[in-house]
């Protein structure tokens, strides 16, 4: 269960990579970097240069993501996030990553910290697709760790944890929301 909670996190990680590169609706065929998959096994290691890319492909072809990326990495979620989902995945920019205080993402991408780092990104990811015509003020939603977000809608826009989704972006294995902040889990 712990193995498909973070399958589902990393999924949606990558999705939020990708969301800056592109625009809802078009898809790119996005080559992976295999480096994260372990002896070759998992299906990351798929070679398919003819379907639309996945969350994790989406966000590693994204400039602003590659934070994301990392941490995704970091904790081992790339097949995970691979896998068929769907997932929904609020992906933070590199420059959300910024917002943190100095040395936080540095001590999370450590080998000791993994757990801690596993389940911030697994609270970015929701298992099933969050299109935000679904989403409605004040829903909260169960994310892959087992806490809650919070959606707000004002003026049109929709947030997440009072972050707002500034982009979205489809991939063949669920949705990335585009995010300006970390969420970090209570």
């Amino acid at each position: 269960m712990r193995q498909l909670f973070n399958l589902l996190f990393i999924v949606a990680v990558l999705f939020m990579v990708s969301c800056k590169q592109n625009t809802e609706g078009t898809s790119t065929t996005t080559a992976i970097d295999h480096s994260a998959a372990v002896d070759g096994v998992g299906q990351s290691n798929v070679q398919d240069d003819v379907s639309n890319p996945n969350v994790v492909q989406v966000a590693v072809g994204s400039k602003d993501h590659t934070t994301l990326v990392t941490a995704v990495k970091a904790a081992g979620l790339v097949d995970a996030l691979s896998n068929a989902g769907p997932f929904t995945v609020f992906a933070p920019t590199n420059a959300a990553f910024e917002k943190l205080p100095a040395g936080t993402v540095e001590g999370l991408l450590k080998a000791d910290k993994k757990a801690d780092l596993t389940n911030i990104l697994e609270y970015h990811t929701y298992v099933g697709v969050l299109n935000t015509n679904i989403m409605g003020d004040g829903q909260e939603f169960d994310m892959v760790n087992g806490k809650k977000v919070k959606i707000s809608v004002k003026d049109g826009k929709y947030f997440v944890n009072d972050s707002e989704i500034v982009g979205t972006v489809k991939a063949s294995n669920g949705i990335i929301h585009v995010i300006n902040d970390v969420l970090l889990p209570k």
